[in-house]
């Protein structure tokens, strides 16, 4: 009985053990495990995408409406500052000068018409004067030699008339040159606004010919010979006749994420790819950071972007404004650092941390997180060499501390 009471109890512990076994490794979870390693070099950058642009170019449009009746470039052609590139039919506007330089003749001549007719008022204003002073002292003596008897009575009423109409002449002389004076200044007022138009109708004729206000090359051109063109008004652009870009300096013009611009600086350095030159890189540097977010297309709401301009730097006598790019921009940089895989990183309690494994138990330990390099995260407050659990990210997000794990059949090497 003995024997076989042991046998029994054998059995039973043996199916105990085996069922107790099978239930832990069911209880196990498979995650992915790395090793918590140094990088010798990590950076981090800011991607964006945008297009090749000049660094100086010049719109042309028109300042007065009329006909192209000469176009003297093509797309391509290399043009000088000061070049005259097109004509807009100036008839109109050579009609309105001649006009206008007639109208200021006249109004010159009336202007010296009314200049001689001040001055011969103030000839007269002086005559008039002289023959006052004379009629006065005439009347002086008249009234001195009538108090003494020696002159008649009607004599003195007659110096006294005469002296009374000297200085009706005087004033009447006077009120001429006011007169006159007036009628110049009017005169005067003429011509200043004649001139003026003279002014305005010459910088008309010589806007119908369209020069090139930088050196450069005519990269967009959208008129032909012959052709109608306006000039811009309230709330209505006017027409674009062309496109001076000075290609000696190129910019990468890419719009960045508003949760990545406050992370750049001004010189930070960046490499540009192009999808026309595969395999081929420029590198440059921030020239430009926006200093507020584009306008927003349409009524959805998106995330905010700014623009930014980046120096292209070395040969770019190849590339063409217009030419798509994706541009990264190096914002930190890290030497001999310990890191993780970004994902290895989680939040429990508002604190972030990493689950390390030990004795096949997931132990939550709160790190320091520095800059990320791609998939990559710096890390501190963790040991080298420890191992980690990296995933699967939706285990990850629902791992327990103190969670009984094992590796996956492919387990991560140590995290580079």
């Amino acid at each position: 009985m003995s024997r076989r009471f042991l046998l029994v109890v054998a059995a039973v512990v043996l199916v105990g053990g085996w069922w107790w076994w099978s239930g832990r490794r069911v209880e196990a979870i498979a995650v992915d495990i790395v090793t918590v390693g140094r990088v010798e070099t990590l950076r981090a950058y800011v991607t964006a995408s945008g297009e090749i642009v000049a660094t100086r170019y010049a719109d042309l449009g028109s300042s007065v409406m009329g006909r192209l009746v000469s176009l003297r470039v093509r797309e391509g052609d290399r043009v000088t500052e000061g070049q005259v590139l097109a004509r807009i039919d100036p008839v109109q506007a050579q009609s309105a000068v001649a006009s206008t330089a007639a109208a200021l003749q006249a109004l010159e001549a009336d202007a010296g018409g009314a200049g001689n007719q001040v001055r011969a008022a103030q000839a007269d204003v002086a005559v008039a004067a002289s023959r006052k002073v004379e009629g006065d002292r005439a009347l002086q003596r008249a009234r001195e030699l009538s108090a003494a008897g020696l002159l008649a009575l009607s004599e003195l009423d007659a110096a006294v008339a005469a002296a009374d109409t000297a200085a009706a002449q005087v004033n009447a002389a006077t009120a001429a040159v006011a007169r006159a004076e007036q009628a110049q200044a009017s005169a005067t007022q003429r011509v200043a606004q004649g001139r003026a138009e003279r002014t305005r109708v010459g910088d008309q004729l010589a806007k119908t010919e369209i020069t090139a206000p930088i050196a450069g090359v005519v990269t967009r051109l959208d008129v032909e010979e012959g052709e109608m063109v306006v000039m811009g008004v309230q709330n209505q652009p006017g027409s674009i006749l062309m496109t001076i870009s000075d290609l000696s300096a190129l910019n990468a013009e890419v719009k960045v994420a508003e949760a990545d611009v406050l992370r750049l600086l001004m010189d930070n350095t960046a490499t540009v790819t192009l999808d026309a030159l595969a395999g081929r890189s420029y590198s440059g540097r921030v020239a430009e950071i926006g200093a507020s977010a584009l306008p927003q297309i349409g009524t959805q709401a998106s995330a905010r972007e700014f623009r930014v301009k980046v120096r292209l730097e070395g040969d770019v006598a190849s590339l063409r404004p217009g030419l798509t790019c994706d541009t990264e921009i190096l914002v930190a940089e890290r030497k001999n650092v310990l890191a993780v895989p970004l994902q290895a990183v989680v939040q429990r309690d508002g604190k972030s941390g990493v689950f390390v494994v030990t004795n096949d138990r997931a132990v939550f330990t709160p790190v320091t997180t520095g800059i990320i390099g791609g998939l990559t995260i710096e890390v501190s407050g963790v040991d080298e060499g420890a191992s980690i659990v990296s995933g699967p990210f939706q285990v990850l997000r629902d791992l327990a501390e103190g969670a009984a794990v094992r590796p996956t059949a492919a387990t991560s090497s140590p995290a580079k």
